[in-house]
Formats: C-alpha cells, sequence, structure tokens
C-alpha cells in the first residue's frame, strides 16, 4: 500500500490556499508597520518643524560694554582696567617712603577729575631733606606748585624715583604726613607699584602743617579702616581717600568707590567712630 504515504505529503488546494493567505497577511501587517513608522517619524519632523516656527531663537550676541557708558565712566573703566595695584598696597608703600609718617591723602589718577591736579614732578631727584615752606596750601589737597631740585637737609624720606611719572599708565597720588605735619608727595605706578617720586611739599606755611598734624591726631581710625566702611555699604574699588574736616564737626575720611557700572560714589565717613556721615552717587 504505498499510496497512503504519497497522500500524506501531498496538500491540498484548500491548505495551499490557507497558507499563502496567511503569508499575505503577514506582508500586509509588515507593510502596515512600516507605513505607521514611517507616519510616527515624520509627524515628530512636522512637530519640531513646527515648534521652530513658533519658538524663538536664542541670541548670543551681547551688547558693547561701553555703549551705554558716560565719558566719565568710561574714563574710569580705562584707568581701573589698567591698575594692578589695589588702594591697601599703594597706601603700604606710600607710607613706607617717610619716616614715621601718615597718610593723608592718596589718589588714582584719571577717575576724579576734581582731584587730578597732582602735577608731575620735573626734579630726578630723591628727596633729602624738608626745605623751608614758601607758600601755603591746604594739607588735604594736591600740591598747587612742582619743585625743580632735590632740598637739602636732614633726610626724612627714604625713596626714590625709579622711573618718568606718566609715562608707565595709571598712578597713585599720595600724601604723607610726618608727625609735625609736614607733608610728602609720593607717586607710585599703579601697574607695577614701584615708586616714581617722593619729596616735601613746599607750598606749605607753619599753619598749614599745624592744621594737618591735628587732624591726625584727632583721627582715631585709619584711612585703611574708613574704606573697608566704604566698600562694605557698596561693593566696589577705593580709588581715594583723603583726611578732611567735617564743617567744623570733627574729621571725616572721604571716601571715592567705584563700582560695577563704573559710578562713583563718595562716602564721607566719621574719622573716630568709623560712621558715614553723608553720602552722594556721581551718576556721571
Amino acid at each position: 500500500m504505498r499510496l497512503d504515504p504519497r497522500r500524506k505529503n501531498r496538500l491540498s488546494p484548500r491548505s495551499r490556499n490557507l497558507k499563502v493567505t496567511g503569508a499575505a497577511a503577514c506582508v500586509a501587517a509588515a507593510a502596515l508597520l512600516l507605513t505607521a513608522c514611517g507616519q510616527s517619524s515624520d509627524s515628530a519632523t512636522s512637530t519640531a518643524t513646527e515648534a521652530a516656527k513658533v519658538l524663538p531663537q536664542k541670541t548670543t550676541a551681547s551688547p558693547s560694554a561701553t555703549a551705554d557708558l558716560t565719558d566719565a565712566q568710561q574714563e574710569r573703566k580705562r584707568v581701573l582696567d589698567a591698575t594692578e595695584v589695589t588702594f591697601d598696597d599703594a597706601a603700604t608703600t606710600a607710607v613706607g617712603e617717610v619716616a614715621g609718617g601718615k597718610l593723608v591723602d592718596l589718589d588714582l589718577e584719571g577717575v576724579d577729575d576734581d582731584r587730578d591736579e597732582s602735577p608731575s614732578p620735573t626734579g630726578t631727584g630723591s628727596p633729602t631733606g624738608s626745605p623751608s615752606p614758601t607758600d601755603a596750601a591746604s594739607p588735604t589737597g594736591s600740591p598747587t606748585g612742582s619743585p625743580t631740585g632735590s632740598p637739602t637737609g636732614s633726610p626724612t624720606a627714604t625713596g626714590s624715583p625709579t622711573a618718568s611719572p606718566g609715562a608707565e599708565g595709571p598712578v597713585w597720588v599720595a600724601e604723607v604726613a610726618e608727625k609735625d605735619g609736614t607733608v610728602h608727595t609720593v607717586r607710585i605706578n599703579a601697574v607695577d607699584g614701584k615708586v616714581i617720586d617722593a619729596r616735601v611739599d613746599e607750598d606749605q606755611d607753619d599753619q598749614d602743617k599745624q592744621q594737618t598734624a591735628r587732624w591726625l591726631s584727632e583721627a582715631t581710625q585709619t584711612p585703611e579702616q574708613a574704606a573697608k566702611v566704604a566698600t562694605e555699604k557698596k561693593k566696589g574699588t577705593v580709588t581715594s581717600v583723603s583726611l578732611d574736616d567735617n564743617d567744623g564737626n570733627g574729621v571725616i575720611w572721604s571716601v571715592d568707590v567705584v563700582g560695577s557700572d563704573w559710578k562713583k560714589t563718595t562716602f564721607d565717613v566719621d574719622a573716630k567712630n568709623d560712621t558715614i556721615v553723608r553720602e552722594e552717587t556721581d551718576n556721571d
């Protein structure tokens, strides 16, 4: 009976139709799946494109740092960007040039035009003594005359010029007083900290010296302490500290602070108790 096995191996037409139909269904399902994936990808791309049209693009361009600054603010920025020596370091250097001296004034040239009247010395030698005063001048103001030679006598200052004044960029101009009120002007390079020139201020008389000595005796707080009080009130860079009279109500340290907006604020700090008695901001 060999026919039976052959019948087992043969497929009926109905079976063949079922297999063909199943295969076609698989192919159709796969096609649908691929189409769905393609549509999903196209939909995501379309959604991203539409979002890009709606949302504004981020800009990375920043406005010019000096576009909105006044001329005075731009000048302060220029000077301070070039300055490497801080107020504290300049004060220490200046006081070190006068034996037993105390600081009465320290200004960074170019930051405040009202205080930029200190002349550039024309002499090149180091001071060796205290000459007799010839003219009157405020002990806290800048000298109005320029010495043309080296005074003679007993040495009272130890500094010697190391560079040509004004040739290296920004300059700290300090006034340091001896115990008797004799003021020495010390110019310091604000980039490398070297002393440009140190000499006795000749524009003083006995009355000026007495006033300076009296103010110093009344000032129980140091200029560094006053500067700290001012910068605690306004963050910034100290560009000037000056000992002055408070309209007959004792003495003050007048402190200038330049903030990150390049505006200058002046603080009058009581030289006896470190309280701020006056504050004024220059918006120029």
